[in-house]
Formats: C-alpha cells, sequence, structure tokens
C-alpha cells in the first residue's frame, strides 16, 4: 500500500497543528508564573501600627509583614511609590547576619537592621535596581524597608527601639 501525497500532507499539518496546540498550552500554563514573577506583591496592612521610639517621640508606620520565605524573597520588587508612613517588615526565623538586594526594585528605600531585641542595630540605604548587597555586619532579626529619607526625616537612629507584637514577642516583651 502506499501513500498518496495529500495523505502525507495532511499527516505533516496534523503533526504541525498539533505542536502548535500543544506549545500554547505550554505558554499559558506558564504565564501566571511569569506575571507573578514581574508584578507587584501587596501585602495586606498589619491592624497593629509598629512604633519607633526616637529622641523626638514616636513615629508610627502602618506596616505590610513578609515573615514567609516567598514573601521575604519578593518584598518591595516592581513596587513604584510608598507613603512616607507605610512600610515592610521583614521577619526572618532566628537573628543572625541578613542580606538584601535592590534588584527589580525602582524604589529608593531605608533599611534598618533590628536585633532580636526590637533595638536598631544598623541603617542602610537602597539603591534601585542594585544588585549590591546590603548586608551590614550586625545581627537582625527584623529589616524594616521604608521609603528613602524617611529615616532621617523621622529622627530615627541606631540605637531606637520598635514595637510591634511581632517584635515583642520574640523579644520576650
Amino acid at each position: 500500500m502506499t501513500r498518496s501525497a495529500g495523505s502525507t500532507f495532511s499527516n505533516a499539518l496534523t503533526r504541525r497543528v498539533a505542536f502548535i496546540v500543544f506549545t500554547v498550552i505550554l505558554l499559558l500554563a506558564a504565564l501566571p508564573t511569569a506575571l507573578a514573577q514581574t508584578t507587584v506583591m501587596r501585602l495586606p496592612a498589619d491592624a497593629d501600627p509598629l512604633v519607633i521610639e526616637t529622641r523626638s517621640g514616636e513615629q508610627r508606620f502602618s506596616i505590610e509583614i513578609a515573615d514567609e520565605p516567598h514573601e521575604r524573597q519578593r518584598g518591595l520588587m516592581f513596587r513604584q511609590a510608598m507613603a512616607a508612613d507605610r512600610g515592610m517588615l521583614f521577619i526572618f526565623p532566628v537573628e543572625s547576619r541578613q542580606g538584601f538586594w535592590m534588584q527589580n526594585t525602582p524604589l529608593p528605600l531605608d533599611l534598618l537592621f533590628i536585633g532580636a531585641d526590637g533595638v536598631v542595630r544598623a541603617i542602610d540605604r537602597g539603591v534601585p535596581f542594585s544588585t549590591a548587597s546590603i548586608s551590614p555586619n550586625v545581627q537582625a532579626q527584623f529589616v524594616l524597608e521604608l521609603p528613602a529619607g524617611t529615616a532621617q526625616k523621622s529622627g530615627i537612629e541606631i540605637g531606637n527601639r520598635l514595637r510591634h507584637p511581632r517584635i515583642d514577642a520574640p523579644a520576650g516583651k
């Protein structure tokens, strides 16, 4: 039995269509993951304000809490703006030297490295889109990201104490 030219063409066309359909399905399946990796992660604002005790008085911030590994990894990536009284608190399981970078983060930030006792141990500036490590030589269980310049404007300094239920609990307060 021999194949006709029409039959060979039909089989080739069927294989191409099947390949295209399969490729489209794979691309559509990967789309949510690709979009999730380039979109802003917005966590709900915590019900309790974060309070920083400064020489000039208490400074209050509404915070998002990043306490899961995937939340800490994404942080404020792709965020274009944030109100001066807002921030993101990163909570780590144990106190250790923490390292951050600003890849995919267009928003300039102040990073406050906070010990398990709730005391600010270092303040650094995050430069938009930088892949340079921000890792001061201090032990921290918490890192608070605020819009750049907020620490200086608010009088926040190394040695200030932070209060929030999630910080007070590990500190035994």
